[in-house]
């Protein structure tokens, strides 16, 4: 839950955010062995880092935000696009995790 020092207009992003983060890592951890799913598991890798660094620049009230929010979008859209090819439940709530903080993104970014 966004702290109540986040600009109300960015709570929602900045919590959508930290649960792709925590869904990603979660994935992450469950995608390590199988080889079959090591592009999975770099998506996931990539798509916490840049949803963190959204928490973080709109925490700040950064004004560089929004241009993050738009990229962390792109990048939620193409991890859950790869969670979904899978057929198991840590992939599939990462990729509704990804779904939800890609429009909260959108929103965030004014797209």
């Amino acid at each position: 839950m966004a702290s109540a020092l986040v600009a109300d207009d960015a709570k929602a992003c900045v919590d959508t955010c930290s649960e792709c983060v925590q869904s990603c890592n979660a994935c992450v951890y469950q995608c390590c062995l199988p080889t079959r799913m090591a592009e999975c598991g770099r998506l996931c890798l990539d798509c916490a880092a840049v949803c963190m660094l959204c928490v973080t620049l709109l925490s700040r009230g950064s004004p560089l935000a929004a241009e993050i929010c738009r990229i962390c979008a792109d990048v939620c859209d193409a991890c859950a696009d790869e969670c979904e090819s899978h057929d198991n439940d840590h992939c599939k709530q990462c990729a509704e995790a990804c779904r939800r903080c890609a429009v909260q993104c959108r929103k965030m970014a004014g797209a």
